[in-house]
């Protein structure tokens, strides 16, 4: 049964500017994260990273974008795109009975758009 359900848009030319702030990054991502967009081009960068931010965004839409979600709670990672939760995420997920999500990304025309879907067992 679906519980949740998110889509967010980000813009990669503002996410480049927002990034370029002191401490940004480190607030919006795991090292995990970090140590895997440092691996890519300056533009493709900022692509993976502004994707991931979509993902995160969509996931706190998806739970019902609850007052205290810790951004780092949360890690998308690499290739097919899985979310690992910790802390405040996978409290919240365990309050709606998530079992299962299923997330998309994708990058065209200076967006990087994600989508999550969060599931239960059937009650």
């Amino acid at each position: 049964m679906i519980v949740g359900l998110g889509v967010d848009v980000v813009g990669l030319e503002r996410f480049a500017e927002v990034l370029g702030r002191d401490g940004v990054a480190q607030r919006l991502f795991t090292a995990d994260e970090l140590e895997a967009a440092e691996a890519r081009t300056r533009n493709r960068y900022v692509e993976w990273l502004a994707g991931r931010f979509a993902v995160k965004e969509a996931l706190a839409k998806a739970l019902g974008a609850p007052v205290g979600l810790v951004w780092t709670d949360v890690s998308v990672s690499s290739g097919r795109p899985e979310l690992a939760v910790t802390g405040t995420v996978a409290a919240r997920e365990a309050a709606l009975g998530v079992t299962s999500s299923h997330v998309s990304i994708t990058h065209d025309a200076g967006v990087a758009v994600a989508v999550v879907v969060l599931e239960s067992e059937p009650r």
